[in-house]
């Protein structure tokens, strides 16, 4: 290989060459010029008690150590009614994974492992998912039909998902636009994974089979920025419903990116909505990245079809190689494959995400489909290299590279030696082309790594065990006369009421509207005032501290009707609000002991205000100075707090004559 070679200046020189840019730099501009767009699909649990096709109770997680029993399955991929296999079963197939479950009897039946037939549908679940749907402006259908959906990662034990559409064809509301929604369909959950090393992924059982609602926009989503928006809408309105179930895990996002020239790229299980934007950016430009890797390979050479990676075993003594990986896998009697990919000079160390490269794509597809642990490869680009040069002579040698070729070296035990190889060889031969269609991991520093092919059409067929089910329009009239209010005018009354915006998002996203209203009409408070302490200080509160049980939200509304019938000004609300949320269970009268609540008459407070006059005096600093009022408020605040407005009392010592006397 060329000594003058240096792939960290390779890894920025390519970077300046995609034209990365960080997301606080990146315009809307920016987004059009590279044919940014996206879709988004929103999962999110029903509040149900049962589960959607069995009986066992939703909503209970075990100890992910605490199980009653242990099943082993291995996934095979079965022909659509067109008789195709879908590309994603396939790939799993080629994993060899041992599926294993982790059952507890309490959440789990014979029905979870497809050993009985579904029971009929979850009608509570049915009835919320239309509540959802007409609030989108959905049209219902008028006969529910459930298909399968493959799923051969093992996340769903009988190796697919019951999903039926419920509504099509509505419609959200953004700032700027409104975004149209394709359907929104229900759905059983999957498994919660407990790991995935090597050939052997654990589940758990018990989220499995809890109703969930999946909405699926247009791709008019045009920057990060709308995206993110769009999903909090989506959860706004969810949540809006009062159906739905809140809470880690609760709710999931899936988002599909694709630039012009690229191809739809879908980033699976955002767990926070505030990733998205961050997500969707980098995977922009990790496409584009991509395109201008097809161009440089295209231009550099000339018959594609001819273009093969050479793969030989390394034969020469590696014992004193010092890379600790390598050493272990040696200790373990696996094989040192050497590859050598031609006219490849510079394509591992381009850049693909922030601190990733194109081998790191190779390095993800290793994992996932070779099941062969990270790190699971090294290069002739690497920043820091493993191989001495004696090593990389020989290493060279055994493969007859020349200074355009790229080599990597990767190791196996012997039966996962093929599939290694095609794996290599087939995401080489995807860079030719530009950007794989492929289903990728989030991660939370906003780069993304493979998780599988992306399924296509071939994966969906009709359930045979569940027969169509009628949607009466009867049924369909009485859930939309009982549907709450809309976003839209949640957000007019928010604004009328003059609170500040940037509570809206913390007070829609807790579905707190009822709670506000009621503050405001039941103990008749200022709306404003009302807004802020949810929207600032709850959340304010919230962000800083853990709650010892989970926290209701309606305490709130009872610490300030409380207050109000002990005729305690509401000033002290805040210093005992952040003791009540980390100890909902707390009695208000012992929450006033902890803030040291004393009752005071308004005139004995105010007394105090000459002698403390005096003493400021004597502490030698000007008399009329702004300094005076601030350290007289300040001692008196205590004794005031409850007992008379703050505000009151700043007005009260601002106007106090400058004498000793009133």
């Amino acid at each position: 290989m060329n000594k003058k070679f240096d792939p960290k200046q390779n890894y920025t020189t390519s970077m300046k060459r995609v034209g990365y840019i960080t997301r606080d730099e990146a315009t809307p501009k920016d987004y059009a010029k590279m044919g940014f767009k996206s879709g988004l699909e929103v999962h999110q649990q029903l509040k149900t008690e049962e589960k959607l096709f069995c009986r066992c109770p939703a909503g209970i997680y075990q100890d992910l150590q605490d199980y009653d029993a242990e099943l082993i399955r291995h996934m095979r991929p079965t022909l659509s009614e067109m008789g195709t296999y879908d590309g994603t079963a396939l790939m799993e197939f080629r994993t060899h994974k041992n599926i294993i479950y982790h059952i507890k009897n309490e959440t789990a039946c014979t029905y979870d492992v497809d050993d009985t037939p579904p029971f009929p549908i979850n009608r509570e679940a049915l009835d919320y998912a239309i509540e959802i749907s007409l609030i989108m402006h959905q049209n219902i259908v008028g006969e529910l039909h459930i298909t399968r959906k493959q799923y051969l990662d093992g996340s769903i034990p009988t190796g697919f998902q019951r999903t039926a559409i419920v509504g099509i064809e509505g419609e959200i509301p953004l700032k700027h636009k409104n975004v149209h929604i394709i359907q929104l369909s229900i759905e059983e959950d999957s498994c919660r994974e407990v790991s995935d090393i090597g050939h052997e992924r654990i589940y758990t059982t018990d989220r499995l089979g809890i109703p969930l609602i999946e909405t699926v926009t247009y791709p008019e989503l045009f920057t990060p920025d709308e995206i993110m928006e769009a999903g909090q809408v989506i959860r706004f309105i969810n949540r809006s419903s009062g159906k739905v179930r809140v809470g880690i895990g609760a709710g999931r996002q899936d988002v599909n990116v694709s630039i012009t020239g690229g191809t739809r790229v879908e980033i699976k299980g955002v767990s926070h909505i505030k990733w998205i934007a961050k997500l969707t950016h980098i995977e922009a430009f990790r496409q584009k990245a991509l395109l201008e890797i097809k161009k440089e390979l295209r231009d550099r050479i000339n018959n594609i079809k001819k273009w093969k990676p050479t793969f030989k075993k390394i034969t020469f003594d590696g014992s004193d190689i010092e890379y600790q990986p390598i050493k272990d896998a040696m200790d373990k009697g696996w094989k040192l494959i050497a590859c050598k990919l031609p006219d490849f000079t510079g394509i591992l160390s381009f850049f693909m995400q922030p601190g990733k490269t194109f081998a790191d794509e190779i390095e993800g597809r290793l994992k996932v489909i070779a099941c062969l642990e990270r790190p699971n490869m090294v290069h002739s680009e690497d920043m820091n290299p493993v191989f001495n040069e004696n090593m990389l002579k020989k290493r060279s040698t055994l493969l007859q590279s020349g200074d355009n070729d790229a080599q990597i070296v990767f190791w196996a035990p012997e039966e996962d030696m093929k599939t290694a190889m095609e794996t290599i060889e087939e995401r080489c031969m995807m860079a030719f082309e530009g950007v794989p269609n492929e289903t990728r991991k989030a991660l939370d520093d906003g780069t993304t790594i493979f998780e599988r092919v992306l399924p296509g059409a071939d994966r969906m067929y009709p359930d045979t065990d569940s027969a169509p089910i009628p949607i009466k329009d009867e049924n369909i009239e009485n859930i939309r006369k009982a549907l709450p209010i809309g976003l839209n005018k949640r957000m007019e009354q928010l604004k009328k009421w003059k609170i500040p915006e940037d509570c809206y998002y913390y007070i829609l996203r807790n579905n707190l509207m009822p709670l506000l209203e009621k503050m405001i009409n039941e103990l008749k408070v200022s709306p404003k005032w009302a807004g802020t302490l949810l929207g600032h200080k709850l959340k304010h509160i919230e962000g800083q501290n853990s709650s010892s049980v989970l926290f209701e939200y309606e305490l709130v509304y009872q610490l300030i009707e409380f207050l109000q019938k002990e005729k305690i000004d509401l000033d002290i609300l805040c210093s005992m609000l952040e003791i009540l949320y980390m100890n909902p269970r707390m009695e208000f009268e012992s929450i006033l002991i902890l803030v040291k609540f004393e009752r005071h008459q308004k005139d004995e407070i105010l007394k105090n205000i000459p002698s403390l006059r005096t003493m400021f005096k004597e502490i030698g600093i000007t008399l009329n100075s702004i300094a005076e009022k601030k350290w007289i408020m300040g001692r008196l605040r205590p004794l005031a707090l409850g007992n008379i407005q703050l505000k009151e009392l700043h007005q009260t010592v601002q106007q106090y004559p400058q004498g000793d006397e009133l």
